[in-house]
């Protein structure tokens, strides 16, 4: 049974870097902000391990550790920080509707989404049993640990084949394992990891297993999915880069959105195609995927809010 009513002035949805970001500049501009954490408070960055490439952490710190000083700070500016997650949303009229945990109705003026995006896997054990000692879903954010050190990726496609070459720039060896007879990737970028001498690309190529010590990971177990071959590959890092999904179910059919579910957003802000709804962070960003652009593109959207509501409230005369 709904229960009605709340209405707030600024609803966020979702809380990694850029949830919390849009909360605590929302909150200091005194919209009130109320927050719902979604099922995995903190999003990504609570399943990583050190992070080094955030501004104002010289020695690195802890995801998750990193996560709860970005929520002490948006609950300090007075953001109403609730566990529950959305499950349906109703854009087609002012104020928003938005059903929390399938029982609660809240009317918004403005919501914020920062729900994010999630690594896909290969759904191996070990591949979660060894999720930050030795396996990633980020070159980028884990590269540096790997320094001159053999590592593996797998993955075919444009991301693949970006991040092995960023790898190679830091690794001695990088073992690109590619499913298929052929990468997917463009032209370009297959020209880019063919010409790269550390790349060793193993194609017809599946993981099997990453194997490791109980600690850390020591080497992954592949087969020639021709030949049926198993063998195994010495490595110190398994990279999976088979793609992200962005958490868009429950705005489909009212959110304009990419094909592959990230939503678009007007160039240069964070405005979707419905008036007072704004979208931040890797939801809709598939390129750069960093907690630093995702808390840059949080604060763009509570101002984005605060500018769209100041203009509710003082319409300029035409």
């Amino acid at each position: 049974m709904s229960q009605e009513n709340e209405h707030v002035q600024c609803l966020i949805i979702g809380s990694g870097p850029a949830g919390y970001t849009a909360a605590i500049y929302a909150a200091r501009a005194d919209l009130k902000p109320i927050m719902y954490t979604g099922m995995q408070a903190g999003g990504q960055l609570t399943q990583t391990t050190d992070v080094e490439n955030f501004p104002g952490y010289p020695q690195g710190i802890m995801g998750p550790e990193m996560m709860e000083d970005f929520r002490k700070q948006a609950e300090r500016f007075g953001t109403d920080i609730r566990f529950g997650y959305i499950s349906s949303v109703d854009f087609s009229s002012t104020p928003h509707k938005i059903v929390v945990d399938e029982i609660k109705t809240i009317t918004a003026d403005t919501v914020i989404i920062a729900t994010g995006a999630t690594a896909k896997w290969l759904g191996l054990p070990s591949e979660q049993q060894y999720n930050g000692f030795g396996v990633s879903a980020c070159a980028v954010c884990d590269g540096f640990f790997f320094k001159g050190q053999d590592v593996a990726i797998v993955g075919a496609g444009d991301t693949a084949a970006e991040e092995a070459t960023y790898l190679a720039k830091l690794c001695k060896t990088v073992h690109l394992l590619v499913r298929r007879d052929e990468f997917r990737a463009s032209k370009t970028m297959v020209a880019r990891v063919l010409a790269t001498p550390n790349i060793v690309v193993h194609y017809n190529t599946e993981t099997q297993e990453i194997l490791g010590n109980g600690k850390n990971v020591t080497a992954v177990k592949v087969i020639n999915n021709q030949s049926n071959e198993v063998s195994e590959i010495a490595v110190e890092g398994f990279f999976v880069a088979i793609g992200h999904k962005p958490n868009t179910d429950i705005f489909k059919g009212q959110l304009d959105m990419d094909e592959t579910g990230y939503l678009n957003t007007k160039p240069g802000s964070t405005l979707t195609n419905i008036e007072g709804v704004f979208a931040c962070g890797d939801v809709q960003d598939m390129y750069y995927r960093q907690a630093v652009t995702a808390a840059g593109s949080g604060c763009m959207a509570a101002l984005d809010a605060e500018r769209y509501l100041a203009a509710k409230e003082h319409p300029v005369e035409a």
